[in-house]
């Protein structure tokens, strides 16, 4: 669940530090106060785009962390582990996501302290918080929404994505079938080609490592005549001219062993003229055995250069590097083993129709799922329908085969019939804007108990909706907060009467600037809220007393 929330210089907020309860928790305040502000930034903190300036007037930045507690949550714990974050060892089950957001638009996430980047703190996201907008309900219009809520009421989702990639395997393959039977001739000669190709590069029998040594050793053939001559000159400056390095050295090394007789200090100087002249005749012995097995060696030379050409023209036929020769074999081995099994007669065949058996079978698990609980979420829907003073009204949750796809083998489409004795038709084409709104509200109550994230967030959902309907919407909202945590941004005093936690969104001018402010409220005060919301600027006794009543107190 949330448990608190911190925003530093975020658009009109200086600085906020809320703590979350439990159930469920409403936030009310006047219009334009920034009640909105609170799930912008939490959004942040989830992860969302930043698609706008949000740092505070005068401010270098905005800071937002969010805290959860999440000892039951398995979905975030896994994720964590799967992502290699560390988890504060003094308290495992607390996890805080942070965004800090520059004034030139640049961002920073961190998870735990580590840094993140923003779409792992999305992804995190996901684990923890479901925020349903203001205009969430259009997308219920959608009939991918309407599958997915289907296959998650189902807990069919995990199930839903196998089908979709076990299609797209069957998919593939029979493409493939399509264009092997297709372009049989063509392919014929590709691998006749390959053949030819693969046989001359084999017969090359190279390898990177042999063209480096190439290399290498032409250098030095071509070179011989230059090698010979200097490592002569350098043995005769050594040793054998007169007169010689070694011979002076070891003048040098008599002078020293005399001198240090008379100043111990020397005797360093002395040490290191006696390793130089060892190290020069050992230089001098090692130059004169390569000396003695190096020769010219013509016939060597002709020998690497042909086969250095050969290697030249063979890249050039392919119009590659020599480099890549090797490269160009393998890919060429793999094209051809790929044309073999084309040209296998039914292997390709008996690969899709096993791809196909096992889509069909995934699909029909599908399907068997989503049929029993269309009629078990139909039966839901249509009993909140009627406590929402939709009385007589159908809901219905249809499928109708289709072609295979990767959303299985039938469509899913919610029905709906505003009241008694219509017929249910397409929910985009019959429901209005009040109508949708608490059919929509309706199936994310319903389906909402399903799920594995831990906390709701439902921004303002309730548009559209007055009376007696909004004080059910608040009962089906403070009925979904003994199972989980659930804010509710409203304006109705219905819904926000039910809330067990009440916190007021209100806005102050200081120094030439409006800054936005939120308070959890005292029973007192909430008195005064809900008495607000339902009388406006002027409160009188009355209104308050109505208040009380709403409040049960």
């Amino acid at each position: 669940m949330l448990q608190a929330l911190s925003i530093r210089d975020f658009i009109i907020v200086e600085s906020l530090d809320l703590e979350f309860a439990s159930g469920f928790t409403t936030l009310t305040g006047e219009t334009g106060a920034g009640k909105s502000i609170l799930i912008d930034a939490l959004s942040l903190a989830l992860g969302a785009r930043n698609d706008g300036e949000v740092t505070r007037k005068g401010s270098d930045k905005a800071d937002i962390s969010a805290s959860f507690f999440i000892k039951n949550n398995l979905l975030a714990k896994n994720w964590l582990l799967e992502n290699e974050l560390e988890v504060d060892q003094e308290n495992q089950n607390e996890l805080i996501l942070r965004r800090v957001i520059y004034a030139d638009g640049r961002s920073r996430g961190f998870i735990n302290g580590t840094t993140a980047t923003i779409a792992q703190l999305k992804d995190l996201g996901e684990c923890l918080i479901d925020i349903y907008s203001q205009n969430a309900h259009h997308s219920l219009l959608k009939p991918a929404t309407q599958r997915e809520l289907l296959d998650e009421f189902a807990s069919a989702s995990d199930l839903a994505n196998q089908v979709a990639s076990q299609y797209k395997i069957w998919h593939k393959l029979h493409v493939q079938r399509i264009e092997v039977e297709k372009n049989s001739a063509a392919y014929a000669d590709e691998l006749a080609e390959l053949r030819d190709k693969t046989r001359e590069l084999k017969q090359l029998n190279f390898a990177v490592d042999e063209w480096q040594e190439l290399q290498a050793e032409h250098h030095r053939l071509a070179n011989g005549a230059s090698l010979l001559s200097g490592l002569e000159a350098c043995i005769g400056l050594l040793s054998e001219n007169e007169p010689n390095v070694n011979a002076m050295l070891a003048q040098v090394q008599n002078k020293l062993i005399g001198l240090v007789e008379f100043d111990a200090q020397l005797k360093e100087a002395a040490d290191g003229v006696d390793s130089a002249l060892i190290q020069l005749e050992e230089a001098s012995r090692g130059l004169n055995r390569y000396l003695q097995t190096a020769e010219l060696d013509p016939e060597r030379l002709a020998e690497v250069e042909g086969r250095i050409q050969v290697v030249h023209n063979t890249a050039r036929k392919y119009r590659i590097k020599p480099e890549d020769l090797t490269e160009l074999l393998n890919t060429d081995l793999a094209r051809m083993a790929e044309l073999e099994g084309f040209a296998n007669d039914g292997a390709l065949a008996k690969q899709e129709a096993e791809a196909l058996g096992a889509y069909q079978a995934l699909a029909k698990q599908l399907s068997a799922k989503r049929q029993e609980s269309a009629i078990i979420l139909s039966q839901k829907i249509n009993t909140e329908m009627q406590r929402l003073s939709l009385s007589g009204g159908q809901f219905s949750v249809v499928l109708q085969a289709c072609e295979p796809s990767t959303n299985g083998l039938e469509t899913v489409e919610f029905l709906v019939a505003g009241h008694a004795g219509v017929e249910p038709r397409p929910l985009n084409k019959v429901a209005s804007g009040g109508e949708l709104s608490r059919i929509s509200l309706a199936l994310h109550v319903t389906t909402a108990a399903q799920g594995s994230v831990p906390c709701m967030i439902f921004d303002e959902v309730d548009v559209g909706i007055g009376g007696g309907v909004a004080e059910v919407v608040g009962q089906l909202l403070k009925q979904l907060g003994t199972e989980r945590q659930v804010l509710v941004i409203t304006h109705l005093p219905q819904v926000a009467a039910q809330a067990a936690q009440h916190l007021q969104v209100s806005k102050t001018q200081a120094n030439g600037a409006t800054l936005s402010h939120i308070q959890a409220l005292s029973k007192t005060e909430r008195v005064e809220e809900i008495a607000r919301m339902l009388g406006g600027i002027q409160i009188t006794e009355t209104t308050r007393s109505h208040a009380k009543e709403m409040l049960g107190s």
